[in-house]
């Protein structure tokens, strides 16, 4: 699919999440979301494959148990389960509701050495996310009918019969009880979408979700509300003054998955960056303090020996993060102390550095990779006005190089590891297409479950 097609179903598909994160914000105005997302059709219709060969291995280990022994040569024999095989596994949205989840299990039992039959389980399940009174997502079964049957080879006569022979054996109202443990997500991996993420070593991102889960035609929609944590401590952030709204999507997406990112949360990503300190930067000059005193020949008393020209910049005001279309800008509000000296820092002058510079944004495993890409521009003023407009000139053409340079590798440094997406433990994002638009950012993605350890991957 080209980009205009992709762009063209995204867009789409996020008119209806606008209008369904809107539903979902609280009363409470200090809560409110910054970001969200919309697990498809398609992704359900995934997550029902990679959970089959899981939901086999659970039934084989329940059901097949050997039985208990008869308790006499004389008693009858007992039907014991020798095959387990998951025939059918189906998981679909339900809108308004919640999920259905079916299953058909072929079981072949035998009850002595020449004895042998068919048995068919069929499970049918609804399901739904709840929030539990912690505040966290759990998997919820409201409703569970199991059916045993015995299946009759073509030649026999009549029809299925009943397989109550078998059903004390067989508990399926145990299997009905524990129906949501066949899924390869449950609650404990519910719960890992909410664990905070490290941005630096003192500053950690939590996306916490505001309510349920809510369900239409389109997928499973969640609003969630970012929080960040500087040295172990929830720092208080700035109220979005407009709900977290989207355009109503008129199409589905083939993506499993659509993450949604407001402007405001890139806002409070670099707000929490400034409040950590990891974007007060020592830029390094490539003048020393005699070229410098050959421009300005103040300079040549204040440093008996020749010396580095280090800028240390600290910001003065949050910074502050512009979407448009195909377009993220961040703009930086720093005071940068122009001095000499590695162990001892002595300043001579003080400038007011404002930098406008263009994003980059990709996402690599299930982190968004953001970085510098441009200075778009620089504005240098001096923070004291008894200091003449020439010598102001004569600054920016000195110091302006080493800001276009030495800013973007400090922040890309400080970003190179990224920030963790919403995601539950064991998946992974591929096939991700990330695009900006007026006030958001979109990233449709496909889901992708991590082999473990010494296992290949076999859900590809």
């Amino acid at each position: 699919m080209g980009r205009p097609a992709r762009r063209g179903a995204c867009m789409a598909m996020l008119r209806t999440l606008s209008i369904l994160l809107s539903l979902l914000v609280p009363a409470d105005t200090t809560r409110s979301p910054d970001c969200g997302g919309i697990l498809t059709p398609s992704g359900l219709r995934y997550l029902a494959e990679v959970s089959k060969s899981h939901a086999e291995s659970v039934l084989r280990r329940d059901l097949m148990a050997p039985p208990a022994p008869a308790p006499s040569p004389a008693s009858p024999s007992r039907n014991q389960i020798t095959s387990v095989k998951v025939d059918k596994f189906s998981l679909t949205l339900v809108p308004d509701t919640g999920m259905r989840l079916s299953i058909e299990v072929d079981l072949g039992l035998t009850s002595a050495p020449s004895t042998t039959k068919e048995m068919r389980l069929s499970i049918l399940a609804d399901l739904h996310v709840d929030m539990n009174p912690e505040g966290n997502l759990e998997l919820v079964t409201s409703d569970c009918k199991p059916t045993l049957e015995e299946v009759h080879s073509p030649e026999e006569t009549g029809s299925k019969s009943s397989g109550s022979d078998v059903d004390k054996q067989i508990n399926v109202e145990k299997i009905c009880l524990e129906v949501s443990k066949l899924l390869l997500f449950p609650n404990e991996r519910l719960m890992s979408l909410a664990a905070p993420f490290p941005i630096t070593p003192s500053c950690q991102v939590q996306y916490l979700p505001l309510a349920a889960p809510m369900y239409s035609e389109q997928g499973i929609i969640i609003s969630l509300q970012t929080t960040f944590q500087v040295a172990g401590t929830v720092i208080p952030l700035p109220v979005s003054p407009v709900p977290f709204s989207m355009p109503e999507p008129a199409s589905s997406s083939p993506s499993h998955l659509i993450l949604a990112f407001s402007e405001h949360f890139y806002t409070s990503l670099f707000s929490a960056l400034e409040e950590s300190g990891a974007l007060n930067v020592s830029l390094l000059s490539s003048l020393t303090t005699a070229t410098l005193a050959e421009r300005i020949t103040q300079m040549g008393s204040l440093f008996q020996e020749d010396l580095p020209v280090v800028l240390q910049a600290v910001t003065r005001s949050s910074p502050h993060v512009v979407l448009e279309e195909d377009k993220a800008i961040v703009k930086l509000f720093l005071t940068a102390q122009i001095g000499a000296g590695s162990a001892l820092f002595q300043s001579f002058l003080s400038v007011n550095v404002d930098v406008t510079a263009r994003l980059h944004l990709s996402v690599a495993d299930t982190r968004m990779i953001i970085s510098v890409a441009a200075i778009e521009d620089v504005e240098l003023s001096l923070a004291t006005s008894d200091v003449g407009p020439v010598l102001a000139a004569l600054l920016e053409e000195l110091f302006l190089p080493t800001i276009r340079e030495e800013v973007p590798a400090q922040i890309n440094k400080v970003l190179r590891q990224g920030v963790f997406l919403p995601h539950i433990a064991s998946f992974t994002y591929t096939d991700v297409n990330v695009t900006i638009h007026k006030d958001y950012v979109l990233i449709p993605c496909n889901l992708q479950l991590e082999a473990r350890a010494g296992e290949a991957n076999t859900w590809e």
